[in-house]
Order: C-alpha cells, then structure tokens, then sequence
C-alpha cells in the first residue's frame, strides 16, 4: 500500500490534487484545509498517504502531518463515517480545534460543520471523545496552518489537558504562552511555548 509520495504538484482541483512522482500522476484526495495549504503547481511536496481500497474503488487520501492522519484513521472508526465524510469533517476545522472540540464533546459546534448535521456530531462526540485523548497533541500542531487566537485559549487548555498536565498547570502555561507570544501568535506557536513553559517549570 501506497503510505508516502514525494513529488511535484501537478494539479489542484476542488477536492484533490494529482502528485507527480517520477513521471507517474497520483490523484490524491485532501481536506479543504489540507489542499489549501498545498503548495502552488509545480512545487514539491511531500504528503502522508492512506490508501483505501474497496470493491468499486482504490482511492488515495492524502495529509500534511501525523496528526491529521490520526484523526483521520479515528473519523474512519465510527460507525457510518466513511473517508469521505471523514474528510468533510477534518474540512471544517483546523486539526487541534477538531480534537478539542471532540475531547470536549462539543455536539453544537461540530454540527455546524456543513455536510455533518447533528446526529452525525453526536455519533462522533460518543465514540471519540476518549480515543482523541490518546493523539499525540504535539504531532497535531506541527504542520497546521495558523488558527485564530480568538477561542485559542481554551482550546490549548484542553490540549495539555490531553496530555496528562493537570487544571491548574494547563491554565498557567497558557496564560504565559499568550503573554510572551502576544494575541496574534498561531495555535501551534502557543502549543510550543505552552510546552515550554511547562517543561521549564514555568
């Protein structure tokens, strides 16, 4: 099976884009979010690759780093959730919101994501909210694009929480991360300086 591709972009449509590796042309399915931080036509690139076989297809499904790849593998364990509506779901939401809003079984939230609808979001609150908790927190803010600080502050609370760190602990390390960074610094920026924080004893 097809787990890498290191290659050219070739193509970018609505939904995928065809990688150029050696002169063969793979069609790879992306997230909306993953397509949009793919780089322009006739760049390289290096994507993560699962490879979904079924009777009537062979489809690739492509992602930016480890931790939306495991995500992804979870959308796929619930009941009814298939790799495209996998895809749909990780298209509204950027992949640390995704988790914590999982882990924190925001049902309205997720709902909101189009092509989801609330009984989907109950089903995904239901089967992952304690599986989520064993994602590798790190591995989600590496490789994703800037989110909003705006409701970031919650969101990075709840991911150290993920990791074992206690209330308190996980409340001070991102207190100080939006004090040293200030109110314009990235997810995955704060995530780090979090960490630091925490491993540093503060």
């Amino acid at each position: 099976m097809i787990s890498r591709l290191r290659g050219t972009v070739l193509e970018k449509g609505a939904e995928d884009a065809t990688i150029d590796v050696a002169g063969v042309g793979y069609r790879v399915n992306f997230s909306g979010l993953a397509l949009g931080k793919l780089p322009a036509e006739g760049h390289p690139v290096d994507v993560r690759i699962r490879t979904v076989v079924r009777e009537d297809a062979f489809e690739l499904f492509g992602f930016l780093s480890p931790g939306e790849e495991q995500v992804f593998q979870l959308l796929n364990e619930v009941s009814r959730v298939g790799p495209r509506l996998a895809l749909t779901v990780m298209s509204g939401m950027e992949t640390p919101e995704l988790v914590a809003a999982l882990s924190r079984g925001e049902v309205a939230r997720l709902a909101k994501i189009h092509g989801v609808g609330k009984k989907t979001a109950e089903r995904l609150v239901l089967e992952l909210k304690d599986k989520v908790k064993n994602i590798h927190l790190e591995a989600v803010a590496r490789g994703t694009a800037p989110a909003p600080v705006s409701g970031t502050q919650s969101d990075l609370v709840s991911a150290l929480l993920n990791l074992g760190y206690k209330q308190p602990q996980a409340e001070k390390a991102a207190q100080l991360a939006g004090e040293r960074l200030g109110a314009e610094a990235s997810f995955q920026a704060l995530f780090r300086e979090a960490l630091k924080a925490l491993r540093s004893g503060g």
